[in-house]
């Protein structure tokens, strides 16, 4: 029997992958390294205590490698801005991140992706899918997969979170066939998920008597005629009742001044500062979006901006992660759908671009203070080390421990959890 392959020395060594994936509904709990079929409390608190979680930054738009992770100073592709040195001897960023280069000890860089895609949604599609979009099958975001890897059954939190300015609150459909359970639930504004308030108009004596009311009911028809969409109901009941009774947890405001004021009172910084409240509580994924970085025109105008207002709370969320205790549990990464052209446009823009660009991550179990990878001298090329959208998304959840090489099994069959095409970035892993 297959056994699954963690990158910790953890307690699920021992336990067949099968075991996890089999037995239950999809969609209704099942994980690929969960807590669901320990019966030992001890190992159970112990991998509890342990859990893995994901953050990812989506940095809406396609963010330019060459004002960010990979600058190309001094070249007729380098545009305007310096590269400074970070906290890694020898690895440079452009000057527009001076707080992100004071962390670089924590994170590597990965600067020879090649999508070979320059349209924005198959670009966001294949970046957080691990692959590439087809009119034959539709396949979960990384976020609906972490969230059925690692969120443990019995947690009463969403597992697959995305914040985003204008959010409502509402359900996604980015779980594919891992269902409607493991679909992001879409923050914003400082709003809560949807209906998890008691309407006004009933007291919470009333609402108390007719929850009691309705166990009993449903207590006498399982007696009788129990199901698994009866099983499912009544969890999904309760599991909606434990969110609101945790509404506070969606509430940035809670937080303490001095760390509102140190995220920054714009959005981006109470997202970040919402995000990290959210891991805390013990939300296994949380995508941040900061948008928009599609810049055909006054390219570097507008990163000077954006990333001027990326750079401080992205930093910080680091270094809280860090000196929380939490960044060895937690896989951050910072994506975009593409990265943009060397090219510098009559508009002083630069066009789409999935040639040569590259991303951010650290965390769990990606080694620390490493560049992969090498573009040319004015970042046309990749000319070392090329990688693709489903080698990445392998590494991620290599990197939080789940086996990418596995499977799903979604009603008696076995579907690969990533690419079976592709494998994970060795030389990023710890």
């Amino acid at each position: 029997m297959t056994r699954a392959r963690y990158a910790c020395g953890s307690d699920e060594h021992a336990i067949a992958r099968r075991r996890f994936l089999g037995g239950l509904l999809a969609g209704s709990g099942a994980v690929v390294g969960g807590l669901s079929v320990l019966a030992q409390p001890a190992v159970a608190e112990r991998l509890r205590k342990d859990q893995k979680r994901v953050l990812v930054f989506n940095l809406a738009g396609g963010v330019s490698q060459l004002e960010s992770w990979d600058p190309k100073p001094r070249t007729d592709t380098g545009g305007p801005f310096r590269a400074i040195p970070t906290s890694v001897p020898g690895i440079h960023i452009s000057e527009l991140l001076p707080k992100t280069a004071q962390q670089m000890h924590h994170l590597a860089l990965v600067r020879s992706i090649n999508t070979r895609n320059n349209d924005h949604g198959k670009g966001r599609y294949m970046m957080l899918t691990g692959r590439r979009q087809t009119p034959a099958a539709d396949y979960p975001e990384l976020g609906a997969v972490c969230a059925k890897a690692l969120t443990p059954p019995d947690s009463s939190l969403p597992g697959h979170i995305q914040i985003t300015p204008g959010g409502s609150g509402g359900r996604s459909n980015n779980a594919a066939y891992l269902g409607p359970a493991f679909a992001s639930i879409t923050l914003g504004n400082g709003k809560p998920p949807q209906y998890t308030e008691r309407p006004k108009n009933i007291s919470e004596q009333v609402d108390r008597m007719r929850n009691l009311a309705r166990k009993r009911f449903n207590e006498r028809f399982l007696k009788r005629r129990r199901t698994a969409m009866t099983d499912a109901y009544v969890s999904s009941f309760e599991r909606a009742q434990d969110l609101m009774r945790q509404r506070d947890v969606f509430d940035v405001s809670k937080e303490p001044a001095k760390d509102q004021e140190r995220y920054g009172k714009h959005d981006f910084g109470r997202h970040c500062l919402l995000a990290r409240r959210l891991l805390e509580h013990g939300v296994t994924f949380v995508q941040v979006t900061h948008s928009n970085y599609d810049t055909h025109n006054e390219n570097f105008n507008f990163h000077l901006e954006q990333l001027g207002e990326f750079d401080g709370p992205f930093a910080q969320i680091v270094a809280d992660l860090h000196d929380r205790g939490m960044l060895d549990s937690t896989l951050i990464v910072v994506l975009s759908e593409f990265g943009r052209t060397p090219r510098i446009n009559h508009n002083y823009g630069r066009d789409h671009w999935g040639t040569a660009w590259s991303i951010c991550l650290g965390g769990a179990g990606i080694r620390r203070g490493v560049a992969y990878g090498k573009t040319n001298a004015n970042g046309t090329a990749v000319v070392e080390n090329e990688v693709d959208h489903a080698k990445l998304f392998h590494t991620y959840l290599e990197a939080v421990g789940v086996d990418s090489s596995g499977h799903f099994v979604i009603d008696g069959r076995e579907i690969p959890v990533a690419d079976p095409s592709a494998e994970p970035i060795a030389e990023l892993l710890a």
